[in-house]
């Protein structure tokens, strides 16, 4: 497909971005054109946007960012089988070599040569992207773009909370943004209980409640939020923590509430290194420390849509507002906000 495609784009190293015309992708062998039915933030993007450490480190403009979308296929690839123009598809945003020992253990979605959507290569935000085959998730032509829309985001909480099995498990969760809030659902549909939700925004413990936990915690009286959750198991603490936040504050306070012989799962990314009592906290308890990146692909992808499949699990609530792609800055604004209840924004072309 020939001409030009509307973008937002981080164009130089500073704060912000930019609505662009830029040329329309051309696919190769193995890759599908996909346009964009419908794309989401994630806080990967805010840290662009805000043009952090980290993002300064990784980023190299000019690129179109994001990297959770949804869309319908329009022009097929060399050598791609499996797909027909008009099918509905999410997109998983890493990208694997397929060659590496990482990748021929099962593991591409950590593999050793891997790149992003958005970070590492063209993003979402945009009227078209191109993807490797391998890359692409195939709907049913009913599913809602909402669903489809989130199926990335939606698999982190998945991945982070089935991991090992959870049913029955007491659990923390630290960080109730997006992901958070996803793993509340997830947790209470897989019947994980007590679930703990913990956060500093009353606003973000409310949609939390509303979606499956049972007790919320107020992250700001931290010694009192462990005190209720060591009360609440019997002293012995939570069988499974799950963090979400990457707030050095929460990561010690999982490792307080985790019991002897616990799972810790580590989600989310703190903005610098944190000092943990590595004795006491993983050691002298015989913690299982278990870090995520991403998704399985595609354990995860399989146990969504069984999940969505069923009924059991619709992450429709968590998207709080929705936004037309040429009013980036004003979801951004949102997504950025503390005020009202914020959960996944949603960005359509």
């Amino acid at each position: 497909m020939k001409g030009t495609m509307k973008a937002i784009a981080k164009q130089k190293a500073a704060p912000g971005a930019t609505l662009v015309e830029v040329p329309i992708p051309q696919i190769g062998n193995g890759e599908l054109l996909v346009q964009v039915r419908g794309a989401s933030i994630c806080g990967t993007d805010v840290h662009i946007y805000e043009w952090d450490e980290w993002a300064q480190s990784r980023i190299k403009p000019p690129l179109v960012t994001g990297h959770e979308c949804c869309g319908h296929i329009v022009e097929i690839g060399p050598g791609v089988t499996g797909f027909a123009e008009g099918d509905l598809v999410s997109l998983e945003s890493h990208i694997p070599c397929g060659l590496c020992a990482v990748c021929r253990t099962g593991l591409q979605h950590i593999c050793t040569n891997l790149k992003i959507l958005g970070v590492d290569t063209p993003g979402v935000y945009a009227d078209y992207v191109k993807i490797p085959a391998i890359c692409a998730w195939k709907h049913d032509p009913k599913m809602p773009i909402e669903i489809a829309t989130v199926f990335e985001p939606m698999g982190n909480a998945v991945y982070a909370s089935l991991c090992e099995p959870i049913s029955g498990c007491s659990v923390a969760i630290m960080g109730c943004g997006p992901v958070g809030l996803f793993a509340t659902m997830v947790c209470r549909a897989a019947g994980a209980g007590p679930i703990y939700a913990v956060d500093i925004d009353a606003n973000r413990l409310e949609m939390a409640r509303s979606f499956g936990a049972h007790e919320t915690l107020d992250a700001k009286n931290g010694e009192e939020a462990i005190r209720r959750m060591l009360a609440g198991t019997g002293g012995d603490g939570v069988d499974v923590v799950l963090e979400m936040s990457g707030a050095p504050s929460a990561i010690r306070t999982g490792f307080k509430v985790l019991r002897k012989g616990g799972r810790f799962t580590a989600f989310g990314l703190p903005s610098k290194p944190v000092e943990i009592d590595f004795n006491n906290d993983i050691i002298f308890k015989g913690a299982r420390v278990i870090g995520i990146n991403g998704r399985e692909m595609f354990q995860t992808w399989y146990k969504m849509a069984g999940l969505v499949r069923s009924g059991t699990l619709d992450p429709r609530p968590v998207i709080t507002h929705t936004f037309a792609l040429t009013e980036f800055d004003r979801a951004m604004t949102t997504m950025r906000s503390r005020e009202g209840k914020v959960g996944k924004v949603m960005l359509i072309p």
